[in-house]
Formats: structure tokens, C-alpha cells, sequence
């Protein structure tokens, strides 16, 4: 009988223990794509309208399940449909009536007050977001190739160094911001970071130039897939680099 009670006591501590251990493995999983159900209730980003005004929303290139499991669909649904499209309502009530109201995205960072909080952050939040949406497709990722590969190998040494240099003002950061690679005023590759929504157009940066990648920091964009490790975010970002956006966003910069 003691013989019996001790090895049902051990069959119940080896299916205690393979339990937890299963428990363990479900708790770090992909993000799982979207029902059919999730999906319609998401919608399509081509119902998110913007209010009337001077800017509307970028239309997304993709779906919103197109970039899982590297950023899951309820990331990018939850990111453009409610943060973008805030964004871009607030900066379109902030411009009305005042002489930037008509100018380009472009325009409005270059010439608005700092000191104007709402114009700042809005029309900061409107362009960062919209370019970035750009720096991202589907099957993507991989290495830029051509012009944009020899000037990456010409700035930073070899593509690997580049990864580290912009992975590495990605990941100390601190707080809320933006990871840039620019086209500066003299033509040359350079990687930077902003605060908030602030970006390299705006006067006050520290480089100024043209972005062509710009990678979203605040926890918004990565918080629902990787919680607290940014660097896993970061990491995932690569993976769906749209390095022939950017090709064309570094062309369209270094001719002017």
C-alpha cells in the first residue's frame, strides 16, 4: 500500500512539473494572426478617414495582419486607426485659420514655433507616422542594394555596422522618440534620434536633413507584441525594412 501512495505521489509531482513546464513555453508564443472574426471587427485601413482638412491619412500599403508575426495586426490596426488618425484630426484643427494651412508637411515643420505645442506635436506626429508606414512592407527586410547599399558601406563600413550603430539609438533612447537615418545638409548618410514627435526637419535637431527610415520608439508601437523589450521590437523592425522605399526616399534626397 506505501508502495502504491508513493508512486501515485510521484506520478502527480511529474505531471506537476510538465505542467509548469508547458505553462512556461505558452507564455512566450508569436503573436497569433487574426480570426476572420478579429478581422471584420478590425476592419480594412481603407475605412479609417480623417476629418476635412489640409492632410489626410496616408493610405497603409498593406493589411493590417501583413507584418505578423513581427508586429502582430492589432499593433498596426491600433497604431494608424486610432493614433495616426488622432494625429492627423488635431493637426488639421490646429493649422485652420493660420497662414501654415495650406502649406505641405515639409513646409510646416520647417517654419512652425517651436514653442506651439500643438502644431509641434501634431504635425510632427502626422509626418513620422506617415513615413513610416513607407519603411515597412510585407516579405520584406533583407539589405538595401545598389546606390543606397555603397553609401550605407562608404558612411558606416559594412551593413552589419550600420544594423549595430542604428539598433544600438534605438535601444537607449530614452523615453518616447524617433530613430532616423537622414540625408544631411551636406549630402551624407547619418543616423539620429529625436524626442517625441519631434524629427529631423524641425529646427531645433540636433542633425537636420532628410529622413528616408524613421523607426517609431514610443511604446505604442511595440508594447501589445514585446511589452518591455524594445530590443526584441527592434530586432523584428529589420525583418520588414521596405529597403526599396528607402533606395527611393535616399535618391529623391541626395538630387535635390
Amino acid at each position: 500500500m506505501k508502495k502504491n501512495i508513493f508512486l501515485l505521489s510521484n506520478l502527480l509531482l511529474v505531471s506537476l512539473l510538465l505542467s509548469c513546464n508547458n505553462k512556461k513555453l505558452t507564455e512566450v508564443v508569436d503573436v497569433p494572426l487574426p480570426t476572420v472574426q478579429e478581422k471584420l471587427a478590425m476592419g480594412l485601413p481603407e475605412d479609417v478617414k480623417a476629418n476635412e482638412g489640409s492632410f489626410q491619412l496616408e493610405k497603409l500599403p498593406y493589411s493590417y495582419d501583413a507584418l505578423a508575426p513581427n508586429i502582430s495586426a492589432a499593433t498596426l490596426e491600433m497604431h494608424y486607426s486610432k493614433h495616426y488618425l488622432t494625429y492627423t484630426n488635431n493637426l488639421n484643427r490646429a493649422l485652420a485659420g493660420t497662414p501654415l494651412e495650406n502649406l505641405t508637411i515639409e513646409e510646416v515643420l520647417a517654419k512652425l514655433d517651436l514653442n506651439d505645442a500643438s502644431i509641434r506635436n501634431n504635425a510632427g506626429g502626422y509626418y513620422n507616422h506617415t513615413l513610416y508606414w513607407q519603411c515597412m512592407a510585407p516579405k520584406a527586410g533583407g539589405q538595401p542594394k545598389d546606390v543606397l547599399a555603397d553609401a550605407i558601406t562608404k558612411k558606416f563600413g559594412t551593413f552589419e555596422d550600420f544594423t549595430s550603430l542604428f539598433k544600438n539609438e534605438s535601444v537607449k533612447l530614452f523615453g518616447s522618440g524617433w530613430v532616423w537615418l537622414v540625408v544631411d545638409r551636406a549630402g551624407e548618410l547619418q543616423i539620429t534620434s529625436t524626442q517625441n514627435q519631434d524629427n529631423p526637419l524641425m529646427v531645433n535637431a540636433v542633425i537636420q536633413g532628410k529622413p528616408i527610415l524613421a523607426l517609431d520608439i514610443w511604446e505604442h508601437a511595440y508594447y501589445l507584441d514585446y511589452q518591455y523589450k524594445r530590443k526584441n521590437y527592434v530586432d523584428a523592425f529589420f525583418n520588414v525594412i521596405n529597403w526599396n522605399k528607402v533606395s527611393e526616399n535616399y535618391d529623391a534626397a541626395v538630387k535635390k
